[in-house]
C-alpha cells in the first residue's frame, strides 16, 4: 500500500469498504486461486448449517487424551442439543503430540471436507505440528469442492489460513469443540453457532467483551461439564501510540485474514502463506490482518512480527488486530515494546489486547469476511459481512 493511501486511511478514519507442491498445489490456477487480475476472485462462504447436519470430528494435529473423553461427550451433547450429529474420525484419540502420522491426518481431514454427507468439520483441539500435513493435501480438489465450515483456532490456523488463501473458501476462527458448550462466552460476543447458520451475504456485529480469563484453559483439570470461562480481568482494547489519547477514534475496514502467530508465521515465504497474492486476487479493498500469540515470549513475538513485515504480510493491510497475550517479558521487554519495535513505523492502526486468542473469550472471526472495526471512547466493535 502506498504512503499516500495509508495517510488517507488514517486521516479519514476508515478503510475502503466494499515440501512438495506438485500434488498439493497443482491445478490451483485453473480453480481461480492464482490470477494475475486484481480483485478477480470472490470469497466463497459455506451454506448455512442446518439441523440434522453431521459434524466431522478429527484432530489434524495433537491427539485427544483419554482423560478428556468426558469433556468430548459433554461437547457432543451440546451438538445434539443444537440438532447436529457427529462422526468421529480415526485420527483423534491418543496421548501423543500427533494424533496419527501426517499422511493419515491429511487424508482424513481432506476426506471430511470433500464428503457431501459431512456438514462441517469441528476439531476438538489445536496442537503443535499441523504444518506437517500441508504437503499431503490436494488444495486443487478442496478448491473445487462445495464450501463447508471448518471451525477452530490455534494450530488449526496452520491449515485454515492456507485453505482460505489457496481456495478462497471462508473459515471460522475463535473456538474449538471443547469450548463449544460455552454460550455466551461473554456479553457482546457472537456464539459460533450464530455464525455458521448465517446465509452468505448476511452480517453480524460483536462488541468488546467486558472481562476476560487471564490464563489459558487447562481442560485436563476443569470439570467436564463447565459452561463458562474464568473471566476476572477487565478488557481494554488499545491502539498503539494512542494509549494516552482518550478521545482517539478510528474506523477501518478490509477483509479479515489471520491466525495464531506462533504457527502461521512458519508459513511465511512458502506457497501456503502468500498474503500479498490473496490481497491481489480476493481483497482489492485491503486486509484486516489479525494475530494472536500462544507460547512465544516477547522477544520471539517481536521477531516473528518483524519476519512477517519483512515478507510483505502487512503491505495490503489497512489495520493489524492483535490479541491479548500472556507472553513472558524478556529482560523487561514487554508486548507493547515488541509491537513498537516491529510495527511502530507502519502508518496504519495497530489495535491490540483485542478479544482474540488463548486468553478467552474470543471474537468469532471469519477468514475472508468483509469487516469494519470501530474503535473509540464509547464503542469498540467489529462488524462482519459474509460477502
Amino acid at each position: 500500500m502506498s504512503t499516500d493511501r495509508r495517510q488517507f486511511l488514517r486521516l479519514a478514519g476508515i478503510g475502503i469498504l466494499g515440501g512438495a507442491t506438485g500434488v498439493g498445489l497443482a491445478g490451483l490456477a485453473g480453480c481461480g486461486a492464482q490470477s494475475g487480475e486484481i480483485g478477480s476472485q470472490r470469497i466463497r462462504f459455506p451454506a448455512p448449517l442446518r439441523r440434522g447436519a453431521v459434524m466431522g470430528i478429527t484432530s489434524p494435529s495433537a491427539g485427544v487424551k483419554p482423560q478428556l473423553e468426558p469433556r468430548m461427550r459433554f461437547a457432543y451433547g451440546t451438538l445434539a442439543d443444537l440438532g447436529y450429529g457427529y462422526q468421529e474420525g480415526e485420527c483423534l484419540w491418543g496421548d501423543s503430540l500427533l494424533s496419527a502420522p501426517a499422511p493419515e491426518r491429511a487424508e482424513e481431514l481432506q476426506r471430511l471436507l470433500l464428503d457431501p454427507a459431512i456438514g462441517a468439520v469441528f476439531p476438538p483441539n489445536g496442537g503443535e505440528l499441523l504444518i506437517d500435513i500441508l504437503p499431503y493435501l490436494d488444495f486443487a480438489a478442496l478448491a473445487a469442492a462445495r464450501p463447508k465450515w471448518i471451525i477452530g483456532y490455534s494450530d488449526l490456523s496452520t491449515f485454515m489460513l492456507p485453505y482460505s488463501l489457496l481456495t478462497g473458501i471462508a473459515t471460522l476462527s475463535g473456538t474449538n469443540l471443547w469450548e463449544c458448550p460455552i454460550d455466551p462466552t461473554a456479553p457482546g460476543l457472537a456464539y459460533w453457532h450464530q455464525v455458521v447458520t448465517l446465509p452468505p451475504g448476511e452480517s453480524f456485529t460483536q462488541y468488546a467483551a467486558d472481562r476476560y480469563q487471564p490464563h489459558d484453559s487447562d481442560w485436563d483439570k476443569l470439570p467436564p461439564d463447565i459452561r463458562h470461562f474464568d473471566r476476572t480481568a477487565p478488557v481494554r482494547w488499545q491502539c498503539l501510540h494512542q494509549e494516552n489519547q482518550p478521545d482517539y477514534r478510528c474506523r477501518v475496514a478490509g477483509r479479515l485474514i489471520g491466525g495464531t502467530l506462533d504457527v502461521i508465521a512458519m508459513l511465511c515465504g512458502s506457497a501456503y502463506g502468500d498474503l500479498r497474492g490473496f490481497a491481489r486476487d480476493y481483497a482489492p479493498e485491503g486486509l484486516l490482518v489479525y494475530l494472536d500469540n500462544c507460547d512465544f515470549n516477547t522477544a520471539q513475538y517481536g521477531r516473528a512480527l518483524h519476519h512477517l513485515k519483512l515478507a510483505g504480510w502487512f503491505d495490503a493491510a489497512n489495520a493489524i488486530l492483535i490479541g491479548r497475550t500472556a507472553a513472558e517479558a524478556v529482560e523487561g521487554f514487554t508486548q507493547r515494546d515488541a509491537l513498537v519495535d516491529a510495527l511502530g513505523d507502519l502508518d496504519i492502526p495497530i489495535l491490540y489486547d483485542l478479544d482474540i486468542g488463548h486468553l478467552p473469550p474470543q471474537l468469532m472471526l471469519v477468514n475472508g469476511a468483509l469487516a469494519t472495526l470501530t474503535f473509540g471512547p464509547a464503542e469498540h466493535r467489529i462488524d462482519q459481512t459474509l460477502t
